[in-house]
């Protein structure tokens, strides 16, 4: 079937919409618009689109307004989420230290640890070398002061004492024949004296009988002046050799003098020598108990050598240290306490160190209570000094890690025991047990005092 007939491309129909009642425009191209297709389009009309101006804009602005919606909405949330606090974590109550604060008087001490150690201890050291040839007692025997505790050896120093041994007998005998020299030339002397004494005489009788003779006429006066001469010569001899006689009575008292100091020098060294060979058996020196030996059998000593120690364990005392920030309220006469892990023993400060050695200050504690069963010297004991009392401050157990004029956090429990918050405390002055709160704490407050350093990261604990 032809259709004839033709319509302008640019005609349009307008047909209503079913559903809308708008006029939708139609378009009828070519021989469609003929007389045989009139029926056909008469109650349907094709449909098109209908352009609409804006609509890029208005989806431009839709996204744009879904986007800001979006960003607010995420920056409400976060912040939201920021306001929130961070759920506090568990602690089981029963495993921490908790205390309350109080008022009241306060004990201030310092606590150190120590031995005990002998008043008096008695260094025994080698006074000759030699070596080690028996040890007869050993630590812990009861000793008195001629108790011989080893015995050493020493060959050269036993061979040089019997040679000064000899040598004194040797000058001994020296000076048995000097005397009898001596004596025998004082003898002959004495014998020379009486001669020249005796002819001193004759001469003089000679010159007195000259002499009366020369009176009668009976001899020439020469003979008379021969007799005198000879009387006064042999007067003469015989006034030296007495004084000559006098002088080896000195001279020889002085040779017997020298003689016995050589003596006595020899025996001086012999008895050196002696008592270093009697010194090579050690003995103790004085009553107490062998704390040390520090040598053994077949060692070799040198002088000086320490070979033992001899205390009195009666007599001791307890050296502590202290660490050096809390020694400087330590002084001398502050009553102390000494725990020997079986026994309390009171006491007073005696001493104290001037130097700080490894941070810790010696402070000496002289015991004024019996001993308790089992103490001994070198024990371990925990010493404890009273400072100062306090009568009126506010304080609490000491903290861990509580330093003096210090600030430290800790954990404040709630009315209801329920939860601890963290918060800053001042401490002030500090003891053993207990630390006095300058700032940060109320009486009757309870604070976690127990080490936390592993709930570091929170601000907040919930207490089970």
């Amino acid at each position: 079937m032809t259709l004839s007939g033709e319509l302008e491309p640019s005609s349009r129909v307008s047909a209503p919409n079913s559903k809308g009642g708008k006029i939708i425009p139609a378009v009828f191209i070519g021989d469609f618009a003929g007389p045989h297709c009139a029926g056909l389009f008469a109650g349907k009309l094709f449909s098109m689109d209908v352009p609409r101006t804006g609509v890029k804009r208005q989806k431009a602005l839709r996204r744009l307004l879904w986007i800001a919606t979006a960003a607010i909405s995420v920056s409400l949330v976060a912040w939201g989420l920021s306001r929130l606090k961070p759920a506090a974590p568990s602690v089981e109550k029963s495993t921490l230290w908790i205390d309350t604060v109080r008022r009241g008087p306060m004990l201030r001490q310092v606590r150190g640890l120590g031995a005990l150690v002998p008043e008096e201890v008695l260094l025994i050291q080698a006074v000759n070398e030699g070596r080690v040839d028996r040890i007869l007692l050993r630590p812990g025997a009861r000793v008195r002061k001629n108790t011989v505790l080893l015995v050493l050896s020493n060959p050269e120093l036993e061979l040089a004492a019997e040679d000064l041994k000899w040598q004194v007998r040797a000058a001994e005998a020296n000076l048995k024949d000097l005397q009898v020299k001596l004596e025998t030339a004082r003898l002959d002397l004495r014998a020379a004296v009486a001669r020249v004494e005796s002819e001193f005489v004759q001469a003089k009788l000679k010159w007195e009988r000259d002499e009366a003779l020369a009176k009668e006429g009976l001899t020439p006066e020469l003979n008379v002046k021969l007799s005198r001469a000879s009387s006064e010569e042999l007067a003469k001899r015989f006034e030296i050799d007495k004084k000559r006689l006098e002088i080896s009575a000195a001279s020889a008292e002085a040779q017997i003098a020298a003689q016995q100091v050589q003596i006595e020098k020899l025996r001086a060294q012999y008895e050196l020598k002696r008592q270093q060979v009697e010194n090579l058996k050690v003995r103790a020196g004085a009553e107490g108990v062998l704390q040390q030996m520090s040598v053994e059998v077949g060692q070799r000593v040198v002088p000086g050598a320490s070979l033992a120690k001899v205390a009195q364990p009666e007599r001791l005392k307890a050296e502590i240290r202290i660490p050096e920030t809390q020694a400087k309220d330590v002084i001398l006469g502050q009553a102390a306490q000494v725990d020997t892990h079986n026994g309390m023993i009171p006491g007073r400060v005696s001493r104290i160190d001037p130097a700080a050695i490894n941070g810790n200050v010696t402070v000496e504690i002289a015991l004024e209570g019996p001993l308790p069963a089992g103490a001994r010297p070198d024990l371990s004991v925990d010493g404890t000094i009273e400072l100062e009392r306090l009568p009126d401050v506010i304080y609490v157990q000491r903290p861990v890690f509580a330093q003096p004029n210090g600030v430290i956090t800790l954990f404040k429990l709630s009315h209801d025991e329920r939860e601890a918050v963290r918060g800053q405390v001042r401490i002030g002055r500090v003891s053993v047990q207990t630390a006095e709160v300058l700032d940060g704490l109320r009486v009757g407050e309870k604070v976690i005092l127990s080490d936390m350093s592993a709930w570091d990261g929170h601000d907040r604990l919930r207490l089970n």
